[in-house]
């Protein structure tokens, strides 16, 4: 709920920045305006059959046009997609691609908040969402959204720890994202995804880790190791209480023994002796 009041809100802050700019901008052209369009009019009927290949503009599907007349936003809403009309001497338009592009941010060298020194990638998805104020309010969208993605990233992981950076990428990229596309809203720029692609470790820091994570197996190696030999241990234990209590037991034990050594193919010999010579040598 809370993320969709935030993205309604900034809806509505962009839809009203953008109002105001374009009433800014679609003001009345004053008398000399009026005057200028008038003629450019006149002059396009009196040379209709050239100027109609100057008049008439055609935008693909996935493009808009922004108008200007006389330096001026012509409408609140950009033209496009197919055919618009244009006077060839006060009116200029320029093309908005409203398709999704994609860039790859440069691997940046970024000290995390515990002093590790770390080189981190990443990607980033975005597209206009508003193709007036694309035009009318940032020189150059595309470039200025890849600079402000490099810095974004940077300041992002500074305030993370490097066991962080390693575990959760997914909470990072998505704080770039909100953070990119609250900063890119007045742009008229929707960042649809962002992607932390590799995290480089210095190589001594690489050695360090996997040294600390074998040791580490090897400890578990040695308590297991422990804890089935304690086990094993407890199970014998048991097992001479049982054969001590019927003395008959240790004869059956005595002859599974032989029947499991003669079922092998070896050279063994075995030689048996009853129970009760051994037995008379015992209490001796």
């Amino acid at each position: 709920m809370e993320m969709e009041d935030r993205m309604e809100s900034q809806k509505r802050r962009r839809d009203q920045s953008s109002d105001d700019l374009i009433s800014d901008r679609t003001g009345s052209l004053g008398c000399v305006g009026w005057v200028l369009v008038i003629l450019s009019g006149l002059f396009t009927l009196l040379t209709f059959p050239i100027t109609i290949w100057f008049c008439f503009k055609i935008v693909q599907e996935y493009e808009r046009s922004v108008i200007f007349r006389l330096g001026r936003i012509t409408d609140r809403k950009a033209k496009g997609p197919g055919i618009f009309f244009i006077l060839p001497c006060t009116d200029s338009f320029v093309k908005v691609d409203l398709r999704t592009v994609s860039f790859d941010i440069p691997p940046q060298e970024i000290l995390t908040k515990d002093s590790v020194t770390i080189c981190v990638d990443g990607v980033v998805y975005f597209r206009v969402s508003d193709p007036i104020a694309s035009v009318a309010n940032v020189a150059n969208s595309d470039f200025s959204t890849r600079l402000l993605a490099q810095t974004t990233l940077r300041n992002v992981l500074g305030t993370k720890n490097l066991a962080e950076v390693l575990s959760d990428r997914e909470g990072i990229a998505h704080s770039m994202q909100s953070n990119l596309d609250e900063a890119t809203d007045h742009w008229g720029i929707k960042v649809e995804r962002v992607e932390i692609k590799d995290v480089k470790l210095p190589q001594q820091l690489q050695r360090a880790m996997a040294a600390e994570a074998e040791a580490a197996r090897e400890a578990r190696a040695k308590v297991i190791s422990a804890e089935g030999e304690m086990n094993a241990s407890r199970a014998l234990k048991e097992a001479s209480l049982v054969i001590a209590e019927s003395p008959s037991a240790l004869q059956l034990r005595y002859l599974q023994t032989l029947n499991t050594i003669a079922a092998e193919k070896n050279s063994t010999i075995i030689f048996p002796l009853p129970m009760d010579v051994l037995s008379h040598f015992m209490r001796k």
